[in-house]
């Protein structure tokens, strides 16, 4: 495997390596029957920004990126942050060794979806975020809130490829009713990592669907009283024949967020953004945050930008763990 493909896969070992079974029918924030830190094996080192190997660096603009401080990272795997506008709650993916394939892990009790809270200037202790009964197997990620839905990707019984999307509502201070997202984003366009724009407006996806330029593209399809629109390739602006993933959109519009391999020679995977044009149209793509720097998000004042990064060995050929990062523009 190529340095450039397993990092690439290395990054989404969390999200896609998973096998499980069984529907969903609640899904509330509930301590785990095991904590997260009792669960990461013993021999497994927190690493800290002055024993990292390789570092994120932002470019100007931008303050130099740090681990979110609380009791959100620790010496396990901390992925898929997403941030509420209003920066207050935070759904991420968890699991305790990132050595071990997720599907062998989907019964540890900790392996899935996460959410902390901001009290004043202070993160709350992580609660589990359940979609399936106690006792069904289930492994979920991806994590996605916007409105009263949150949106999520799971391996379960009753899926017809192996990964599918679903969403639960929120009601009574609690996530629930999980259902499958349908067969427009489960089969008929090929949706993998994806955003949906503030509104409703827009979805975002990466995909390696007819019409990708290389691997997997980003693509766009517009909201429709029917449903979802026809996508559309973002283009040799935003593509390339490698692999684009990860897209978020900001909450005016007017940028657009998402991960490929590095173009400035930096190691593993860079954060990139791009900025709407007077047209419509997506301007030429910048790389802001370089050497292992994925799945990015905004806070919904533009402020502040989370994303995930995996520490690596020096020698690039182990991941240790990986951290949720922030960085906050000048």
């Amino acid at each position: 495997m190529s340095h450039r493909r397993g990092v690439i896969a290395l990054l989404g070992i969390f999200l896609f390596l998973l096998a499980c079974a069984s529907a969903a029918s609640t899904a509330s924030p509930l301590p785990a029957s095991k904590s997260r830190i009792e669960m990461i094996p013993a021999e497994n080192r927190k690493v800290s920004p002055e024993s990292d190997f390789w570092p994120p660096e932002a470019v100007q603009g931008w303050s130099r990126p740090v681990p979110l401080e609380g009791p959100v990272n620790t010496a396990g795997g901390e992925d898929s942050p997403f941030v509420s506008p209003d920066g207050g709650t935070l759904h991420f993916f968890f699991t305790p060794d990132v050595g071990v394939p997720a599907q062998q892990q989907v019964f540890d009790g900790v392996t899935g979806i996460w959410v902390s809270r901001l009290s004043g200037a202070e993160w709350s202790d992580p609660e589990r975020v359940l979609m399936a009964e106690p006792g069904e197997p289930a492994l979920d990620g991806c994590p996605m809130a916007i409105g009263d839905r949150l949106y999520f990707c799971s391996i379960r019984a009753g899926n017809t490829r192996e990964i599918e999307w679903y969403y639960a509502a929120w009601k009574d201070g609690a996530w629930g009713g999980a259902a499958n997202a349908g067969p427009w984003m489960n089969g008929t366009v090929d949706v993998g990592e994806m955003h949906i724009t503030a509104g409703y407006r827009e979805i975002y996806f990466a995909s390696k669907r007819e019409g990708s330029l290389g691997g997997l593209d980003l693509w766009v399809a517009p909201s429709t009283a029917e449903g979802w629109g026809e996508p559309v390739n973002l283009g040799p602006q935003v593509n390339t024949a490698g692999d684009e993933n990860r897209p978020f959109v900001s909450g005016d519009g007017a940028e657009l967020w998402f991960d490929s391999a590095s173009r400035s020679g930096k190691p593993g995977p860079a954060v990139y953004r791009c900025l709407r044009q007077a047209d419509g149209s997506w301007g030429d793509c910048r790389e802001i945050v370089s050497s292992f720097a994925g799945e990015p998000n905004l806070t919904g004042d533009g402020r502040t930008l989370y994303f995930i990064h995996p520490y690596y060995s020096a020698d690039l050929q182990k991941m240790i763990e990986a951290d949720i990062y922030v960085s906050h523009r000048l």
